[in-house]
């Protein structure tokens, strides 16, 4: 059973990612994030020490859900293509499409207000873009491996790509609210992955 002093962590974290993603970091204040919880300024940091603690914080709970989402399904398959397709449709259909977050994303977004302004904050999300990259590069690398691709293919341009490709797809959305947008990468990054593999 949690404490109360956990429940109240949790609930200035919830704030933070709504206030965080629907305003942005910058132009969200410690005033703003006191009134979403109700809490007064010592209650506030009795958790935290800062608005930047929190952004941490929210950057941590949201790197849970979109893991949890990103790769659901995808231990129980051997085909590590099939993985990288599993990946590409969750991400696009069950995390952008299903607005997990205030509109459509919370990396991107957010790598881009602190590109400039806040360069240990933004290098702490591209540390984890890095790691999502070197996933899917091994996955390429396991799939070459087993037989499964085409000669003289580059296998972290390959990861790296995807990664781009699905980031773009964030922030078209994220920018136009268009549906057709993580439609139409679906089905373009499927057909990419599917013409890697060996004839």
């Amino acid at each position: 059973m949690k404490t109360k002093g956990e429940i109240t962590k949790r609930k200035i974290v919830e704030a933070a990612i709504e206030l965080f993603t629907r305003k942005s970091y910058f132009n969200t204040s410690i005033r703003d994030i006191l009134e979403a919880t109700g809490l007064t300024k010592g209650g506030l940091y009795g958790h935290f020490t800062s608005k930047e603690d929190i952004w941490y914080a929210a950057y941590d709970e949201a790197a849970k859900r979109w893991r949890n989402i990103t790769f659901e399904g995808t231990q129980a398959i051997e085909d590590p293509m099939e993985r990288i397709d599993r990946v590409i449709d969750n991400i696009l259909r069950n995390y952008i499409g299903k607005n997990v977050f205030h509109g459509g994303g919370f990396f991107v977004p957010h790598l881009m207000e602190f590109s400039g302004q806040a360069p240990e904050m933004s290098a702490h999300i591209l540390e984890g873009f890095e790691r999502y990259a070197n996933l899917l590069i091994s996955w390429v690398e396991e799939a070459d491996e087993k037989g499964l691709l085409a000669p003289d293919l580059n296998h972290r341009d390959i990861g790296q790509f995807i990664v781009i490709a699905l980031n773009g797809a964030v922030t078209l959305y994220v920018a136009t609210q268009d549906p057709n947008v993580w439609k139409s990468s679906i089905s373009q990054l499927k057909f990419y992955v599917a013409h890697l593999r060996k004839s």
